[in-house]
């Protein structure tokens, strides 16, 4: 006796379902589309090509599969959740009828939908992701990278249209010589493609595994130029004795004397200072949304790190700035402590001055690691310990910094005693 079998709605592409491209498939059913859970492709039959993909998280799409002057091409026809059965055979053999009579409705459907040129899509990503960034140099360096590398070559293709091969014409000629770079590029690029997947008007990222068409680049570490610790209070002389504005020189001996980053200086705040009603105490508390670690930061002041605020005073602009810049309610720019380091003969740069202090910490003094990490604002240890370890060794790190500052005022012949054990 035979057993009866079950009728299939739609045939399956892929599996043991799959059937031959030259068989009939039944056509799909209403009810089979709303139902049908496993994922995969299931063909509707008609000969437009139509099918329903299936997703592993349950989402389900129609897409059109053709072959438009030569090329297979798939159309999306939008979420079966919105696109009826018969709204969806209707756009196909539409599709279909295109094909026939020498049109291309995929890029009529791109035209339709006022897809961007790549130039303009990612000053579009630029302008959406800008308020999250850290700061604005991190917003203007993604937006100048694309300007300089990718505009010209990609810029007026359409976003859609970009191929792995415009992405290698972009990297090619820096992927050597500037990886780093290269490397950054790659990312942006990679991130407007990503935005443009989710708008819909392209598939993939053709950014994500160009790597494997690119030779390998030689792994190297970046690092900062950094003095010796030694030829640091030599430095801040010739800063001192230099005719810079009063104001640049304050901000980078102020720098180097808390041993902090130079976007914690140069937008550093009156309100975030605390010089001590007692002569001694003195505090500079960095809001969590400037650290690099994005949490409160307290940095000790020593005597000549309050005298230089004293001076800084004098200097005041009403904006609210301890070291204003030239123009009105701005910071002074990363690029005027750069300059005047560099002007006066030191090769180095200013985050540099950070690696000076840790290696005289540690060369120097006997004071623990942490207390040297917790000074540069550096997490110690795993989350673990972090989660136990809740002291910011402010009372130690305010000893260190008032011997970092005797260190810097010492001349030669001078002695520097160790932290007391």
């Amino acid at each position: 006796m035979m057993r009866a079998v079950p009728p299939f709605f739609g045939g399956r592409i892929g599996g043991s379902m799959d059937l031959a491209a030259g068989n009939r498939r039944k056509p799909l059913t209403a009810a089979f589309v709303r139902s049908v859970k496993e994922p995969g492709k299931y063909h509707d039959g008609g000969g437009t090509g139509l099918f329903l993909r299936v997703d592993p998280n349950g989402a389900r799409f129609w897409i059109q599969r053709l072959t438009i002057k030569g090329k297979r091409r798939e159309l999306g026809l939008g979420p079966a959740t919105l696109v009826s059965l018969a709204k969806a055979r209707e756009a196909a053999l539409e599709n279909k009828r295109a094909v026939r009579a020498g049109r291309d409705p995929l890029r009529e459907k791109r035209e339709a939908s006022a897809v961007l040129s790549f130039e303009d899509a990612a000053r579009k990503v630029h302008e959406l992701h800008k308020p999250s960034w850290r700061n604005e140099k991190h917003a203007a360096d993604f937006i100048n990278s694309l300007e300089r590398y990718a505009f010209p070559r990609i810029g007026p293709i359409s976003v859609a249209d970009i191929s792995t091969s415009d992405v290698l014409t972009v990297l090619s000629p820096i992927w050597l010589e500037k990886p780093e770079t290269a490397r950054r590029v790659r990312q942006r690029i990679g991130t407007v493609m990503k935005w443009a997947v989710a708008k819909g008007w392209r598939q993939d990222d053709p950014a994500r595994d160009i790597g494997q068409a690119l030779p390998k680049q030689a792994r190297t570490k970046s690092q900062r130029k950094a003095l010796p610790y030694s030829e640091v209070a030599a430095c801040l002389d010739a800063v001192r004795e230099s005719g810079a504005n009063p104001t640049t020189k304050l901000a980078l001996e102020f720098l180097v004397l808390t041993a902090a980053r130079s976007g914690e200086v140069r937008h550093a705040r009156w309100d975030e200072i605390e010089l001590g009603a007692d002569g001694r105490n003195g505090v500079w508390t960095v809001p969590a949304e400037r650290m690099k670690m994005k949490r409160e930061h307290r940095v000790p002041l020593s005597a000549r790190a309050k005298e230089l605020l004293e001076a800084a005073r004098l200097h005041h602009d009403g904006s609210g700035h301890v070291f204003p810049g030239l123009r009105k309610g701005r910071p002074i720019s990363d690029m005027t402590l750069s300059k005047l380091v560099k002007e006066l003969g030191f090769d180095a740069d200013v985050h540099g001055f950070r690696t000076s202090f840790r290696t005289w910490a540690q060369e120097r003094t006997n004071f623990p690691r942490e207390v040297a990490e917790a000074a540069l604002a550096h997490a110690v240890g795993d989350k673990v310990e972090q989660a136990y370890a809740r002291s910011d060794v402010f009372e130690k790190r305010k000893q260190l910094m008032d011997l970092w500052m005797v260190h810097l005022n010492k001349r030669e012949g001078d002695v520097v005693e160790l932290c007391r054990a």
